[in-house]
């Protein structure tokens, strides 16, 4: 079954003093790119976090956010006292001010408040990677979701385009017919003597060079293959995307081989239903 590279997932868990919240959201890109926004107090975390989600969401464009909410007494930062009366003095004696005043003033000037950093707190990080774990899990059932509207879409798209070819098959009799008729008439028209077995010969030629059957069998192929590998187990856009490739290749040499107006305009149907498939095919993983 395939899956869709977009998708959103979102985990909040409560502790005594603190809310941890979780958010990951999903957009289609060639390859991994994550965009984390961790608390400074993380940071050295982060690397095994962006493992995490790398192993489960494999390929699209990541945002992922990670928000500490203090709820209860407990706060890592201070007024750095010494340095804000320092500030005070000096701005006492550039300028006359009430204290507070002044120290409003101060308290705008850099290195005003100090974080204690500390260490990790255990069991807030495994908090914090069962979250991980949770959110991670929100967003593959967006992901599969999304994955079975564009699976419904492309079995729509390949039943057309098999249509389509049935409907090449039947009229590519007709087609041949018409051209040799069209030869023929074009030979009898120059009122010149030709001999008739060369000219036989040469006729044959010519319509071999427009003959469309292996055309038509591989395209027969890809599309089976592309509907057989958009039921496998796993998710490969980018196998979808080779093989959506080869069907475009037979596609347009069936239209340059078929120099018959209504068997044209059956290819040119056909590279539009391939193209709404190629346009889906950028979402799936």
């Amino acid at each position: 079954m395939i899956q869709s590279m977009t998708g959103f997932g979102k985990h909040v868990v409560q502790l005594p003093s603190k809310k941890i919240t979780i958010e990951l959201k999903s957009l289609n890109s060639k390859s991994l790119d994550i965009n984390a926004r961790t608390p400074q107090s993380y940071r050295e975390k982060e690397l095994e976090l962006r493992k995490m989600i790398a192993d489960v969401l494999i390929r699209g464009k990541i945002d992922f956010g990670l928000y500490l909410e203090i709820t209860g007494e407990e706060t890592t930062v201070e007024v750095n006292q010494g340095v804000v009366k320092k500030y005070m003095q000096q701005l006492a004696n550039i300028a006359k001010g009430d204290d507070v005043k002044l120290l409003e003033m101060a308290l705008r000037m850099p290195d005003t408040m100090k974080t204690d950093k500390g260490d990790i707190d255990q069991t807030e990080y495994e908090a914090i990677k069962k979250a991980m774990k949770q959110a991670l899990s929100e967003i593959v059932d967006f992901r599969n979701e999304e994955g079975q509207v564009l699976e419904k879409d492309f079995i729509a798209r390949l039943k057309s385009l098999n249509a389509l070819l049935d409907e090449v098959k039947t009229m590519d009799p007709e087609r041949l017919d018409t051209v040799r008729e069209r030869l023929e008439k074009a030979v009898a028209d120059l009122k010149i003597e030709l001999d008739a077995n060369r000219f036989e010969q040469e006729l044959i030629y010519y319509l071999e060079k427009y003959d469309i059957t292996e055309e038509k069998v591989r395209l027969a192929n890809h599309l089976d293959y592309f509907e057989t590998t958009l039921k496998s187990q796993d998710s490969n856009g980018k196998k979808l995307g080779f093989i959506a490739q080869e069907i475009g290749r037979e596609i347009n040499t069936i239209g340059s081989k078929a120099n018959y107006a209504p068997m044209q305009q059956l290819v040119v149907q056909m590279k539009d239903e391939l193209e709404k498939i190629k346009e889906q095919m950028l979402n799936v993983l």
